[in-house]
């Protein structure tokens, strides 16, 4: 059978920095989760994770993977939904990225990336992690569960207690959300990033339809090779 020539990587051969080079460049685009949380002592934090998804809809699930220091130390953010069970995940769109990305930046624990970026935030409705205004969606969650995989990362499964959409991106009465309008941007890898302004829409076909298609495409065939 001919076909396109692939290389194979056995991640078990790799390092660890190796295996993450090859994620970040296949598994592309992935969200990101800009994340607010809000410290024991009352201090606010925002970080950017590309490693971020949602679940399941049924209970709302969230995933988060969330790096530790090289020493294993937990990140501001691990520590701060470990101590407070909650944080607020916010949705970046072109506007934001050059702000998130200075909540990227490796500040210390006694700064406030929020303030750094300029980012005007309110308090949360049902969590006390503040919640970025000009984000154009953001869902307040709840730790549900944290997973220990290993030193370099855990995985944080937030339950979503309610979300905050931009009001002229989502008609109230039919739930449905201009994904145009959100305007998001998606992480690749290295320094890259993507828009999602070219879109196009793909209908599932039913099995009905789906067989005629293949009994169409059959008839063209044979048509052809006539």
């Amino acid at each position: 059978m001919s076909g396109p020539i692939h290389t194979h990587f056995d991640f078990e051969s790799l390092t660890a920095r190796q295996r993450y080079k090859l994620l970040i460049g296949t598994v592309i685009p992935r969200p990101i989760a800009l994340i607010t949380t809000t410290s024991r002592e009352g201090r606010h934090n925002a970080g950017p994770f590309s490693f971020f998804n949602v679940l399941t809809h049924d209970p709302a699930i969230v995933a988060v993977g969330v790096e530790n220091y090289d020493d294993g130390r937990m990140k501001d953010t691990s520590r701060n939904i470990r101590d407070t069970e909650d944080f607020t995940v916010h949705i970046v769109d072109d506007a934001l990225a050059a702000q998130m990305e200075i909540c990227a930046v490796k500040f210390g624990p006694d700064v406030d990336e929020l303030a750094e970026a300029g980012l005007v935030t309110v308090p949360g409705t049902a969590v006390i992690s503040p919640r970025i205004v000009s984000a154009p969606a953001a869902l307040e969650c709840r730790r549900y569960m944290t997973l220990e995989v290993g030193k370099a990362r855990e995985i944080i499964l937030g339950k979503v207690l309610g979300v905050h959409i931009r009001a002229d991106l989502v008609d109230a009465a039919t739930l449905h959300v201009d994904q145009t309008g959100m305007d998001v941007i998606g992480r690749l890898g290295g320094n890259s990033y993507t828009r999602t302004r070219d879109q196009f829409d793909v209908r599932t076909l039913t099995v009905g339809e789906h067989e005629q298609h293949k009994a169409a495409r059959r008839v063209l065939e044979t048509g052809a090779a006539s």
